[in-house]
């Protein structure tokens, strides 16, 4: 049986690092302290292919539980996919059909490897307790709740004094989160602060069927794209768990330079003292150090460092190879064509795909990155220039 390790300094840190609040934090420190063993719980719902930064957020807490000897539950939302959570959203998700479901969690548990010992995890789908449900037992679960207490949430205020459409289904998705936390009979349950009522309703739910209430660690604050926005595939400004090294380290040095320590406290798990030091050096260097380390931990060390000195010599020494290839266009010719030219992408919608992850960028012949495309219809505009995907550079002249 793994041993619980009851560290008052770690559990601290536990339970401050990336969090924003915690229900109810006396309960869960003395928990944590006693060196019971908790069930600790985090669902993902699989609404793209890619984990990103900010969803991997959740990930290092659940490893902090890991590293302190707690039983690690995994929830792949198969089933809460399909009907999809607005809790972040100002409009309407959209709801998923099973097949891309599945086809985008596909890789989750090895995206998840990168930061968890999956060998430790129990990994759930669940559909396996949500698809059999009636509708009694789904009308019971109704019942703990009111329509006002879900109309009061923020974001559905909003969209209600707009007139916009709140869908029914939209009612349901709490009371499917919540219900997990019953299947699983959880003990503290992990999620964003913008899924607040949803992990509250586990509580409930918990309660109306004799167990427990999960204590409850919110985290936040939402962690934000190289962009400033929060972070989230659908805009095109994510950091991706699967991304090659010399992309992430480039996404990472391309962020604002207000999202060093950021990046740094809820990203990494860098001991927070060596993080003040990192903090005093100018901001370029410290954001050198912030990729490397982001680098490090998806690609290993050897390969960081290699992608660090590649960066150092093209980027910060203003150079770029002798040797890149050159490509001749007539003025109008859009981004998307330049890149299938050029033999950087080998269809369109392989370069959308790299347009909306923020890996094209344009520079200058001393390697100064001049913009960032994000328009799959950008006309380049007259002159030289270097055009850069990943590793890949090549020169383009429009005339």
């Amino acid at each position: 049986m793994e041993k619980i390790i009851t560290d008052e300094k770690k559990i601290d840190e536990l339970l401050t690092r990336s969090v924003e609040e915690v229900i109810v934090k006396e309960d869960l420190k003395k928990k944590l302290l006693s060196g019971e063993k908790l069930k600790i719980k985090l669902g993902i719902d699989p609404t793209s292919p890619n984990l990103h930064l900010g969803r991997a957020v959740t990930l290092w807490k659940l490893k902090d539980f890991q590293d302190l000897g707690h039983e690690i539950i995994l929830i792949l939302g198969d089933f809460t996919g399909t009907v999809g959570d607005t809790s972040d959203k100002e409009s309407e998700r959209p709801m998923l059909g099973p097949e891309l479901v599945m086809e985008n969690m596909k890789t989750y548990e090895k995206q998840a490897s990168k930061i968890l010992d999956m060998s430790r995890v129990r990994v759930v789908k669940n559909s396996e307790w949500l698809a059999g449900l009636g509708f009694a037992e789904i009308g019971k679960l109704a019942d703990a709740f009111s329509v006002n207490e879900f109309l009061q949430r923020e974001l559905i205020k909003k969209r209600l004094e707009k007139g916009s459409r709140i869908s029914l289904r939209e009612f349901l998705y709490p009371l499917m989160q919540g219900y997990d936390s019953v299947a699983l009979e959880a003990d503290v349950e992990i999620g964003g602060t913008d899924q607040k009522f949803n992990v509250l309703a586990g509580r409930t739910l918990q309660k109306l069927y004799g167990q427990e209430p999960q204590n409850v660690l919110l985290l936040g604050p939402l962690l934000e794209g190289t962009d400033g926005r929060k972070m989230s595939s659908s805009w095109g400004n994510t950091i991706n768990l699967l991304d090659e090294a010399d992309e992430m380290f480039g996404k990472v040095m391309s962020a604002r330079d207000e999202l060093i320590e950021q990046y740094f406290i809820h990203a990494t798990r860098k001991d927070l003292s060596e993080i003040k030091e990192i903090l005093k050096k100018e901001p370029r260097d410290a954001k050198l150090d912030l990729a490397f380390e982001i680098t490090k931990i998806y690609h290993g060390e050897e390969e960081a460092e290699k992608v660090r000195e590649n960066w150092i010599t093209q980027f910060s020494k203003k150079g770029v190879p002798d040797d890149l290839q050159e490509f001749s266009f007539e003025r109008g010719i859009k981004i998307l064509d330049i890149l299938k030219k050029a033999g950087l992408v080998s269809s369109n919608k392989e370069g959308k795909r790299k347009i909306d992850e923020g890996a094209v960028k344009i520079l200058d012949g001393e390697g100064n990155e001049l913009e960032t495309i994000g328009d799959y219809f950008r006309e380049i505009e007259p002159g030289e220039k270097v055009l850069k995907l990943g590793k890949k550079m090549v020169k383009i002249k429009i005339q």
